[in-house]
């Protein structure tokens, strides 16, 4: 009888691994960082977990001093995605700027409206505000010199649930092979506030939006992308093993549908490295 991924097997636990795979991404992070040339590095402050690991990863890395958080809401935003993101910046002692996205996001859509005519809005929308928030963010890279930190995680990136030039922007990626339970993970080993270690996952490109809803639920898909990805485990042995057939045909299809745009992702930091040079 097949059954959830999750009940058959587990993406494997860090456990008291955890404080050492945090400091080798840190170290790595500092070494993309140096050896391209920058000093200071930017990250997109979104109030959600991804942003909050690699603000706390770039902090150590680097000192707080050469840290710097850009928020960008937009009207969709939910309040928690600037309170939460300023009491991370608060805790980790970095500077913060705001640039409110929704102005920008109208010119956008004005312009676009006449050839946008008679077409229900849909993803494209969705995008263009991730799309204007990684131009804003290259925008500070070049005028300041700082080195975009891309807050990416494994599951959005095998799933697809990622916007070329858009949240794909940056130069180093330090949580790109961790997939998103082994975020939550290492997450709560650091100083991130409860409040957004309990978030329920969001893009917040749409009203409502939860990752879930295009996804669904990552304790039930990250046991699929681990075993067939990280450990290329094939799918007729993921059968064989009683993981559900439907649930697998549809990740399978949909990392499948996405595979295109993993040649455009940034390089990511390794889990399992010591972070030395």
């Amino acid at each position: 009888m097949s059954q959830p991924a999750s009940t058959v097997f587990q993406v494997p636990s860090f456990g008291d691994d955890s404080t050492r795979v945090l400091d080798s991404l840190a170290a790595q992070t500092r070494e993309a960082a140096h050896g391209a040339g920058f000093s200071d590095v930017l990250v997109g402050l979104s109030g959600g977990l991804d942003s909050a690991l690699v603000a706390h990863i770039a902090v150590q890395a680097l000192g707080a001093r050469r840290v710097h958080g850009l928020l960008m809401p937009a009207a969709v935003s939910s309040p928690g995605s600037v309170t939460d993101a300023q009491a991370l910046a608060t805790i980790l002692g970095i500077e913060t700027m705001t640039i409110d996205i929704e102005p920008l996001f109208k010119a956008f859509k004005s312009a676009l409206s006449p050839l946008f005519a008679r077409r229900a809005t849909d993803t494209t929308e969705e995008n263009l505000q991730a799309r204007i928030r990684g131009t804003l963010l290259m925008a500070l890279s070049n005028k300041f010199g700082w080195f975009v930190l891309n807050t990416g995680n494994l599951s959005e990136s095998l799933m697809g649930y990622t916007t070329l030039y858009g949240d794909m922007v940056g130069s180093f990626a330090p949580i790109g092979r961790l997939l998103k339970t082994q975020v939550a993970e290492l997450a709560r080993a650091t100083q991130i506030p409860e409040a957004i270690l309990n978030k329920e996952p969001s893009a917040e490109l749409a009203p409502a939006q939860l990752d879930r809803d295009a996804l669904g639920p990552y304790a039930e898909i990250d046991p699929i992308l681990y075993e067939h990805f990280v450990c290329d485990t094939p799918a007729s042995e993921l059968l064989k093993r009683g993981v559900d057939n439907a649930l697998l045909d549809r990740v399978l299809d949909q990392a499948a549908r996405a595979r295109f745009k993993w040649r455009y992702e940034p390089p990511s930091a390794d889990p399992s490295g010591d972070g030395s040079a």
